[in-house]
């Protein structure tokens, strides 16, 4: 999920490819292209897109808290602002970052299910309000029948949609999805053609003030289900631990501040988001954050995790975002540390506690 203007000169282009297409080509080319295996290295680059709950990676960036956290363990890591989400998600997946904040089911679709073996470092946090089906017209989420969704198509935006037309006895088949970058879902609201929009913020908070726009569900319904990480390439990290360790470092250093509301933090992150403090500490009001460590081990550790990555899988393959040569959900391993959910023989997208855990220790 995009889930302000960085200053860092290293911008990627804007997308123009779907994550559907994206993990169709991908699948063809990663895995030959991609080394065998990772060299221990001192550079590493990680990327992020707008969202509520990865602003503090904007924070960390230009305040210098990456850079001491790196500096401690004698790397380098270059924080990137993708303006695109999936973008930034085709950029990990291709191998040109080392490290990329998305969620746990685009994850498991386009990196994953394209042969990149990739490990959930950290679990920023979960949507508990911050994705949101908006109509015009009306303030009945029934009313969506029948109607064009603009939304990112194939992105947790469209397991969003489909298990909020679930709770009216909706299906798919009852609206029609219309592919939109989250870069222009705003500006497309306001069209007298558009009729219905899924979004996450801050989008879903400038849709939900413009006229007309009526927030008939937001992902408050499904706690825990829309989880927000930050990913890293497994091979990686197991040649260069010292990475791992120094983001966990900086984000939880960033998340004692957020604990503290602390409002110059803060208000640097509302900045870098677009908006004023008010309206970033709105948008965290949507946000579950696991400013806590022990509680993001906990999540990990939750047989409920495992549970949540076997709905978000059915979807996926349901969807045909698996590959073409996904034969059942379970195509694509899922590893935690409660079990592994599918072919334990190709597991690709790993949740791992151990540098969350090394870093509470040593407190």
């Amino acid at each position: 999920m995009t889930r302000c203007n960085h200053t860092s000169p290293k911008h990627f282009p804007l997308a123009t490819l779907s994550a559907a297409l994206s993990t169709t080509l991908l699948a063809t080319t990663l895995v030959a292209a991609a080394p065998a295996q990772a060299q221990e290295q001192d550079e590493f680059s990680v990327c992020w897109s707008i969202y509520a709950g990865w602003m503090p990676w904007a924070y960390a960036d230009v305040e210098g808290v990456v850079d001491k956290w790196a500096d401690e363990y004698g790397i380098s890591i270059d924080v990137v602002q993708v303006n695109d989400y999936v973008e930034s998600i085709n950029q990990f997946t291709s191998g040109n970052v080392d490290g990329c904040a998305m969620t746990n089911m685009d994850a498991l679709t386009i990196p994953a299910a394209s042969g990149v073996d990739s490990t959930a470092l950290i679990i920023n946090d979960y949507s508990d309000g911050n994705d949101g089906i908006v109509l015009k017209g009306s303030d009945d989420l029934a009313d969506i029948e029948g109607r064009e969704v603009n939304l990112v198509q194939f992105s947790v935006s469209h397991y969003f949609l489909a298990r909020a037309l679930e709770s009216v006895g909706l299906t798919e088949r009852d609206i029609e999805t219309v592919n939109t970058s989250d870069a222009d879902i705003v500006g497309l609201f306001s069209s007298d053609t558009t009729e219905a929009v899924a979004a996450w913020n801050p989008q879903l908070s400038a849709i939900a003030d413009m006229p007309d726009s009526n927030v008939v569900y937001t992902s408050a319904e499904i706690p825990g289900e829309i989880l927000d990480m930050m990913v890293v390439n497994t091979q990686t990290l197991a040649d260069n631990p010292e990475l791992g360790h120094a983001l966990v470092g900086a984000w939880y250093e960033v998340m004692g501040l957020i604990e503290a509301d602390d409002e110059n933090a803060l208000t640097i992150m509302a900045d870098a988001a677009g908006t004023d403090l008010e309206g970033y500490k709105n948008q965290l009001d949507a946000t579950y954050l696991y400013t806590d460590p022990a509680e993001a081990i906990e999540l990990m550790e939750s047989r409920e995790l495992l549970e949540t990555m076997e709905r978000v899988a059915e979807f996926s393959f349901e969807h045909g975002l698996l590959g073409d040569m996904a034969p059942n959900a379970g195509g694509v391993g899922i590893e935690t540390p409660s079990g592994v959910f599918g072919d334990e023989g190709n597991v690709q997208l790993r949740f791992d506690p151990s540098f969350t855990q090394a870093y509470l220790d040593a407190q």
